[in-house]
């Protein structure tokens, strides 16, 4: 089977490779590599080390950024810009899934669009930047194409809509579905005050792996965004603080 050209993916990118061959595996499934011969190297072990050095990158970025953020909120963050939520996006708008090298199983079910196997590539391409021109070179693209404009757009939110700076919502949703619970849901409770100051109650509904409410919280804020961020960041704590209790007995 002929492989796209990745020269275009270069161009995304930023980089001319120096070794070629760093791009080709991060773009290289085990699928295909386990039907080549002479046998090529996968892209899992580049995935783990783009892992890496993203978390590193991005948490170094927003220390500096934030200085006067807790850690907890940094954390939050941090979790929110290194998602496969959120690369899944950063992926897709490089158009990795035409560069992929797949087995024919993987093609014909679909692998191209499959947001596993983006995110994966994704990562992978970062550990080929970094082995291929060293941190500086990573760093330039996690900054410039993975989490400098999502960056952009949470501190813009927080700018117009007096939301916080952290998605709780997201962050929440992520834990929540990582542990096999629906999503929660939010239900404005009440509004008081004039049209021109009002404020809304919103309450979050938590609900276990059975669909059965575990607990509801609730939050205030002048929109509603901003209150179900506040009803979101009031569910986090108290998950955050039944799980501490467990750890302790």
């Amino acid at each position: 089977m002929k492989h796209a050209d990745l020269s275009p993916l270069e161009q995304e990118i930023g980089h001319s490779f120096a070794r070629r061959e760093l791009l080709e595996q991060a773009v290289t499934h085990s699928s295909h590599a386990g039907e080549s011969a002479p046998p090529v190297a996968d892209n899992e072990q580049l995935e783990f080390l783009g892992d890496a050095v993203l978390g590193f990158i991005t948490g170094e970025e927003l220390f500096r950024r934030f200085p006067q953020q807790s850690e907890g909120n940094l954390s939050k963050m941090r979790a929110h810009l290194v998602s496969a939520r959120h690369l899944i996006h950063v992926a897709e708008s490089l158009q990795v899934g035409q560069y992929l090298r797949l087995g024919r199983g993987e093609e014909k079910t679909g692998g191209r669009s499959k947001s596993a196997l983006l995110v994966d590539a994704l990562e992978a391409i970062i550990a080929a930047l970094y082995l291929d021109r060293g941190v500086e070179a990573a760093r330039g693209f996690i900054l410039s194409r993975v989490i400098g404009p999502e960056l952009g757009r949470m501190a813009e939110s927080a700018r117009q809509d007096g939301l916080p700076l952290t998605d709780y919502k997201s962050h929440l949703q992520e834990v929540l579905q990582a542990t096999g619970c629906r999503s929660p849901e939010y239900v404005v409770t009440s509004q008081l005050g004039p049209d021109h100051r009002r404020t809304f109650i919103v309450e979050a509904r938590i609900y276990n792996r059975k669909g059965v409410c575990d607990f509801t919280v609730s939050g205030e804020g002048t929109t509603k965004k901003r209150a179900e961020q506040m009803a979101a960041r009031a569910a986090m704590a108290r998950m955050e603080s039944s799980a501490a209790t467990q750890e302790e007995a």
